[in-house]
């Protein structure tokens, strides 16, 4: 016989506090990306790496919460793909935006992918996800079009990626607020009449 104790419910408090914590992040990326960033190439190239290696270790925190990365596959991949950006922008560097650019066009389909299907997977277990599945899949079509501005021949920067990291942030700023609408909702169905 099951107890309270015994079943693991959602920690909808830790996910919320995440999606902010991410919200925040991503914001203030955004806001040195399309100001100081822009005029110091040092920090641009600082902010460059950061980006996928911060995603990198949200997803291996936001795993580590839900039982770690062998049990939320999902979340195992896009946490290898960051790392392997991570380490593929700092080596591309000095060959110019536009390889960097291709690298984040590349990254941005596959991480989308994987939050989209992180978003179907919690679905069940938290609902309210309907942002992270269309942010994924937004991520998809901005990683196309970055892929796309990366095999031209205009002039790219950091800026190029910003809009993708705005995009991220919005998503993640509602996800939050959803799920502070959807338990509040599920309280109110408890309540007795």
């Amino acid at each position: 016989m099951k107890t309270a104790t015994d079943t693991k419910t959602p920690d909808t408090d830790w996910l919320k506090t995440y999606y902010y914590l991410r919200f925040a992040v991503s914001a203030i990326w955004v806001a040195l990306a399309f100001t100081i960033a822009k005029a110091m190439p040092p920090l641009a190239a600082v902010m460059l790496v950061a980006y996928p290696a911060w995603d990198a270790l949200a997803n291996y925190l936001d795993a580590s919460r839900s039982g770690g990365l062998a049990r939320n596959k999902s979340q195992m991949l896009n946490f290898l793909v960051s790392v392997g950006t991570a380490v593929a922008v700092l080596a591309t560097l000095s060959h110019g935006m536009h390889a960097v650019l291709q690298i984040f066009g590349v990254w941005a389909v596959l991480s989308g992918l994987f939050q989209l299907l992180t978003g179907v997977r919690r679905w069940k277990s938290y609902g309210a996800q309907w942002a992270m599945i269309l942010s994924g899949a937004q991520s998809g079509l901005a990683g196309a079009h970055m892929l796309s501005k990366a095999a031209g021949l205009a002039p790219v920067s950091i800026a190029d990626i910003a809009p993708y990291a705005a995009f991220g942030a919005f998503y993640f700023l509602i996800s939050a607020v959803s799920l502070i609408i959807s338990d509040a909702r599920r309280r109110s169905k408890a309540v007795p009449a």
